[in-house]
């Protein structure tokens, strides 16, 4: 019996041994993948692209022709199917108020577009030639600086959303805050594809790739370093760009912190059989069990599946279908910003947001006919070519900052996180918002913003950050 206790202790010596060498392996940094920052993504031949590098002001006003033609394709009879009895949203956009979107944004919104038109144009727009593509952007510098501390700030949307998400949040940045010794010169890019930026004419132009044009601007704008925040793709990218540039980046805050770190499951299998090691009480609110979240990806991800696999058979349907395009995009801003709203036949749209903003947003896209562009981030992002790239597996020691807001699609904790990002200096809890934050809480996003930035410039910073605090 001696013997074999001792042979069976000597088995899970070695075993024990081997998890843990390979989890050493899993969660140690791989290396920084290198990419081609001048690789060309514009259409035709890179030998006959010589790439104009100046910045030039840019007009978004909307043809009138296309306003017309908007305006009759808006007075056309609206053939819809009636929505089941008793039903919200569950099925999707409820046709019957899908009927009162459509008329006033043909009776209201549409007769007071100049009017609309003037408030998208309230900031100075800019655009500029990289690595083949037209990248548009929003620059908005501080007017008053008196006793403050200027600093560059990279302001990154996602799908299906638009720089239309920061109107209310920009001016908080810009203007100088008594409770804060920063104010912050904006650069907030329409993304390749999306709105006024050109999409890309090549394959395999995902997010890392995306990332490197991002940085590419503020370079080209002149700022070797910055701050970034960040959801939705906006996150996404903004954690490629730490991760690819960490020397260019003062530090990185996202309200939609995540990360695919092979490693991922296990910690999120843990926590959800023994939350109360993971999670504070307070705060278990925020995540769902496994099987909540499993069943939450089924009912609410399909449009993903969809984009990631054909996103021009689906581009085709919402391009020049004004009502189609509503529905498909706006349901999204029913559904993520609460859940709770599919029960409720509006939606809950204007809940939380006015028709006139969330039209100013679906004129972006109709406008500029980027629907389809905007979807292909999707088939490019989950493209073997990208997963290939491992970025997750980078560890990134810039000063990160995850703010959660309750409503929002999934949240990580911060161990979770800790797989890749390895400074989280800050890390918040909102119980009020859910995914379009900059829109919907834009004076809570702010405050939790500024508050990491305070913290950027007077923590020390670890030897191995690969950051340099410069303002």
């Amino acid at each position: 019996m001696g013997t074999l206790l001792r042979i069976t202790f000597v088995v899970l010596a070695i075993v024990v041994g081997l998890c843990v060498h390979k989890y050493q392996e899993l969660t140690s940094s791989a290396p920084i993948p290198q990419l081609n920052d001048a690789e060309y993504w514009g259409p035709g031949s890179a030998a006959k692209y010589k790439e104009n590098t100046a910045v030039k002001a840019f007009d978004i006003s909307a043809k009138p022709e296309l306003i017309e033609d908007l305006k009759t394709q808006l007075s056309r009879p609206l053939v819809l199917t009636e929505p089941l009895e008793g039903v919200g949203f569950q099925y999707g956009f409820n046709s019957k108020y899908l009927k009162k979107v459509v008329a006033y944004w043909r009776d209201t919104y549409l007769p007071k577009w100049g009017e609309r038109e003037a408030f998208l144009k309230q900031f100075p727009h800019f655009e500029t030639q990289i690595q083949g593509l037209r990248v548009h952007f929003i620059h908005v510098k501080p007017k008053s600086t008196e006793g403050k501390k200027v600093v560059p700030l990279l302001l990154i949307h996602g799908w299906p959303g638009s720089v239309r998400e920061f109107y209310r949040l920009i001016p908080l940045l810009t203007k100088p805050n008594p409770k804060s010794e920063y104010v912050f010169e904006v650069i907030a890019p329409s993304l390749p594809g999306y709105g006024w930026s050109q999409g890309a004419s090549k394959v395999n132009f995902g997010p890392a790739q995306m990332s490197l044009v991002l940085r590419n601007l503020m370079l080209r704008l002149g700022h070797e370093k910055f701050l970034i925040q960040g959801g939705d793709w906006g996150s996404i990218l903004g954690a490629n760009i730490v991760t690819l540039s960490p020397q260019n980046v003062l530090g990185y805050h996202s309200n939609m912190c995540v990360t695919s770190h092979l490693m991922i499951h296990l910690h999120k299998l843990l926590r959800n059989w023994f939350p109360s090691f993971f999670i504070k009480e307070e705060n278990r609110i925020f995540f769902k069990p496994v099987g909540k979240e499993f069943t939450f990806v089924l009912e609410e991800y399909g449009y993903m599946h969809i984009q990631a696999s054909k996103p021009d058979t689906i581009g085709t349907t919402l391009t020049q279908n004004p009502v189609g395009l509503a529905a498909y995009i706006l349901e999204k801003f029913s559904t993520w910003t609460n859940p709770a709203y599919r029960q409720l036949e509006d939606g809950g749209l204007t809940k939380r947001f006015t028709l006139d903003e969330l039209l100013d947003n679906i004129m972006i896209y109709y406008t500029t006919n980027s629907i389809t562009t905007s979807q292909r981030l999707y088939s490019e992002g989950l493209s073997f070519a990208q997963f290939a790239l491992n970025l997750d597996a980078t560890h990134v020691n810039v000063p990160t900052a995850c703010a959660r807001f309750n409503q929002d699609l999934s949240h990580l904790t911060d161990l979770e996180l800790g797989l890749k990002f390895k400074n989280i200096v800050h890390s918040t809890y909102h119980k009020e918002g859910g995914h379009f934050a900059a829109m919907e809480v834009p004076e809570t996003l702010y405050s939790d913003f500024v508050e990491f930035v305070a913290k950027v410039f007077t923590k020390p910073q670890p030897k191995h950050s690969h950051s340099t605090i410069d303002t």
